[in-house]
């Protein structure tokens, strides 16, 4: 059984840096991608990046391109998002998931994205 676990979030102030990571267990083919995704508190989820476990290619959305960054360990045990500049708008639960196939596990639905973790909390605050 997959079991994703997060950690890394805090308060931070604007221009900061956080780095996230993504615990993963009970690793199979539904996990070849990883992704992270966030939800700020009245919006809707969105995606934010993806990786692929047997290369490490990457994909990410538009607006965190440049900023974001995903990557994994050479384990392949554990997957980080790197996020600089932190602006207020940041501010959100941050959530690792995984699917069996990439980019796809970027889409969050239930076909495509399998495994959830449980979240951490990034605070952009002065």
């Amino acid at each position: 059984q997959v079991q994703l676990v997060e950690s890394g979030g805090g308060s931070v102030q604007p221009g900061g840096s956080l780095r996230l990571s993504c615990a993963v267990s009970g690793a199979t083919s539904s996990t070849n991608c990883m992704a992270w995704f966030r939800q700020a508190p009245g919006k809707e989820r969105e995606p934010l990046a993806g990786i692929y476990r047997g290369d490490g290619g990457t994909h990410y959305v538009d607006s965190v391109r440049g900023r974001f960054t995903i990557s994994q360990d050479n384990a392949k045990r554990t997957v980080f998002l790197q996020i600089d500049s932190l602006q207020p708008e940041d501010t959100a639960t941050y959530y690792c998931a995984a699917g069996p196939r990439f980019p796809f596990c970027m889409l969050g639905t239930r076909a495509d994205t399998s495994d959830w973790g449980q979240g951490t909390q990034v605070t952009v605050s002065s």
